[in-house]
C-alpha cells in the first residue's frame, strides 16, 4: 500500500506543482509527515486522507477518494497529465542501496538544508576554501541528492546515511571527476555540523589523486520551494571559494590539517590520515521547525 500510494502523491505532487511543505501547510500537518508519506515511510491516516483528497479536489474538479484507487496511469489522466515513464533506477546499483533508502527515511529532514564547507586548498599550502552545499531529499529515489559547488563549478549526486556515517558521492561534469566522501553523521534531530575526508583529482596538471579533511556546517534551510531553493544554491555556489587570510579559526586549521606518517607515530599522532569520531567536531541540535511550515 505504501509504495502504491507514494508513487500515485508524488504524481499528484509534481502534476499539480505542490511542494511538500506547501501540501503540509495545506494539512496543518508537520512536513516531515508529508515526507514519509512521498518517500513510502508511511500512508496518511484516513483523516489525513479525508482532508489531502479535499486539497487535491480544490485543484482537480471532482476528484474523490475513489480516484486514489485509479492505477498510476489513469490518474495521471484524471489530472491532465501525461502517465509517467516507468521506473528509473532508484540511485546508485549498490548491495546496500535498500539500507541507504531505510535510513535516508528516519534521517532526511536532520539533513535536508544548505551548509558550507571548510578544506585546505590544495594548491596552496596553508590556505583554505569554503564551498556550498545543498542537500535535499529525492522522492523519487527515497535518497538524499548532493550539490556541492564553488566559484561556479557544480559537482551533483548523492548524500547515503548508514550506521551514523555519511557517505558522498558526487560528480562534476564539466571537469570531468568523480568525488567520494565519508563524514562522521550525528544522531540529533537537526544536524549543524558534520566532518570527515574527502578524496579527489586536484586541478593540476596531473589531477593528482588527493585525500584531505572537510567540515561541513549549515548556513541555512530549505524553503520547500524546489525552484527558490536551487536559486538559492546556485548564489552560494556563485561565491568566491577562496577563503580570506587569517578568516578560519585556528582550532579549525589544526583540526582540518594534520601531520601523518611514520614519523608522527613516535609523537602520538597517525600514521594515515584519519578522522576518528572522538575528535570530530560533528554536532547537532534539537529540532526547531522551519519558518515556511
Amino acid at each position: 500500500m505504501s509504495d502504491r500510494f507514494r508513487e500515485k502523491l508524488e504524481l499528484v505532487l509534481k502534476a499539480l506543482s505542490i511542494s511538500r511543505g506547501q501540501l503540509a501547510a495545506e494539512l496543518g500537518v508537520d512536513k516531515s509527515a508529508v515526507g514519509r508519506w512521498v518517500t513510502g515511510a508511511a500512508v496518511p491516516t484516513g483523516y489525513n486522507l479525508v482532508r489531502l483528497t479535499a486539497a487535491v479536489a480544490r485543484r482537480v474538479q471532482g476528484f474523490t477518494a475513489l480516484d486514489w484507487d485509479r492505477g498510476v496511469g489513469e490518474l495521471a489522466q484524471r489530472l491532465g497529465a501525461d502517465a509517467p515513464a516507468g521506473p528509473t533506477a532508484a540511485g546508485l546499483p549498490l548491495a546496500i542501496l535498500d539500507q541507504a533508502v531505510a535510513t535516508t527515511q528516519l534521517r532526511w529532514a536532520a539533513y535536508e538544508g544548505f551548509f558550507r564547507s571548510t578544506r585546505p586548498y590544495v594548491l596552496q599550502p596553508g590556505r583554505f576554501v569554503h564551498d556550498h552545499g545543498m542537500m535535499r531529499l529525492d522522492p523519487a529515489s527515497g535518497l538524499l541528492t548532493l550539490k556541492i559547488g564553488s566559484g561556479g563549478t557544480i559537482a551533483e549526486g548523492w548524500m547515503l546515511p548508514l550506521h551514523n556515517q555519511l557517505f558522498a558521492i558526487a560528480a562534476d561534469a564539466s571537469g570531468g571527476a568523480v568525488l567520494f566522501g565519508l563524514f562522521n553523521g550525528v544522531s540529533a534531530p537537526r544536524v549543524e555540523v558534520v566532518d570527515g575526508l574527502v578524496l579527489a583529482p586536484a586541478l593540476d596538471p596531473g589531477r593528482t589523486p588527493t585525500a584531505y579533511a572537510m567540515m561541513f556546517e549549515r548556513v541555512g534551510d530549505l524553503t520547500g520551494d524546489a525552484a527558490a531553493d536551487d536559486a538559492t544554491f546556485a548564489r552560494l555556489a556563485a561565491q568566491h571559494p577562496l577563503a580570506p587570510e587569517g578568516s578560519v579559526p585556528e582550532a579549525v586549521a589544526r583540526h582540518l590539517l594534520r601531520d601523518v606518517g611514520p614519523a608522527q607515530i613516535p609523537l602520538g599522532g597517525d600514521l594515515l590520515l584519519q578522522l576518528p569520531i572522538a575528535r570530530s567536531l560533528a554536532r547537532g541540535a534539537a529540532y526547531s521547525e522551519p519558518a515556511h511550515t
